[in-house]
């Protein structure tokens, strides 16, 4: 474990490995983010609920580890390209992020600090593990305050970009749990997909993103119907997977 990221169990060759990018609200305590602290119990700096349904996962059996992410999206955001510019972003969801208005070497400090080093974790569990399966774990906010029009009526969504091989799997997996389920909705894996890009398309490894609505896993009664949920769509996909 590091600033950077947390890892709950152990990777198996051949296993699940569940990756949660926005897993934390944690900004340590030398970085002022130049925001109301409420903001940070809200979607804009962490994905609700994943770290709980993530730990439930591991403990179930139903996924071999997980690595999350040590910090807040706000001081780093994980599920985006190095040089992006919302790797460290300045607004989110209409909200200024004054203490991210960096120079180069504030950016590049911030990047070597918690960026690198988290996806250099992944990298490597990845080539002492290699898994059968990736899980990709976020969750939605129900309402956009930039956008309050949107309706987001799905109770789960799964993303994708060009490697499908999981999602068709997945869908009919979480539509037998009687959920609403969205195909590359609320938003698509072809637009934002970074860490499984990465980790996942560049190395081959079959994958599903998966977004849970936030008001459905707010609360511990959420968070184990969610790990059930998820359990069950592991195992169904277990079945698929190419060997």
């Amino acid at each position: 474990m590091s600033e950077a990221w947390q890892q709950l169990g152990t990777p198996r060759a051949g296993g699940v490995l569940l990756i949660g990018d926005h897993a934390s609200a944690a900004v340590p305590p030398d970085i002022d983010l130049g925001i109301d602290p409420a903001l940070l119990s809200q979607h804009i700096a962490i994905d609700i609920g994943v770290a709980e349904v993530a730990a439930l996962l591991v403990g179930n059996g139903a996924v071999d580890a997980a690595i999350l992410g040590g910090v807040s999206r706000l001081v780093v955001d994980c599920n985006r390209d190095e040089d992006a510019p919302g790797a460290v972003p300045i607004a989110s969801d209409g909200h200024a992020i004054p203490g991210n208005a960096l120079d180069h070497a504030g950016r590049e400090a911030r990047i070597a600090r918690f960026f690198r080093p988290y996806h250099d974790h992944i990298a490597a569990a990845i080539a002492a593990y290699r898994p059968a399966m990736i899980l990709s774990l976020h969750s939605f906010t129900p309402a956009l305050t930039s956008d309050p029009a949107q309706a987001r009526p799905w109770h789960v969504g799964v993303l994708y970009n060009e490697d499908g091989r999981l999602a068709p799997g997945a869908i009919a997996a979480l539509g037998d749990e009687g959920l609403i389920v969205g195909d590359q909705l609320p938003y698509s894996g072809k637009l934002l997909n970074a860490t499984m890009n990465r980790h996942a398309e560049a190395n081959g490894i079959p994958y599903v993103g998966i977004e849970m609505r936030q008001d459905l896993v707010g609360d511990p009664a959420g968070h184990a119907l969610w790990a059930q949920r998820l359990a069950n769509m592991c195992r169904k996909l277990g079945l698929i997977l190419p060997r």
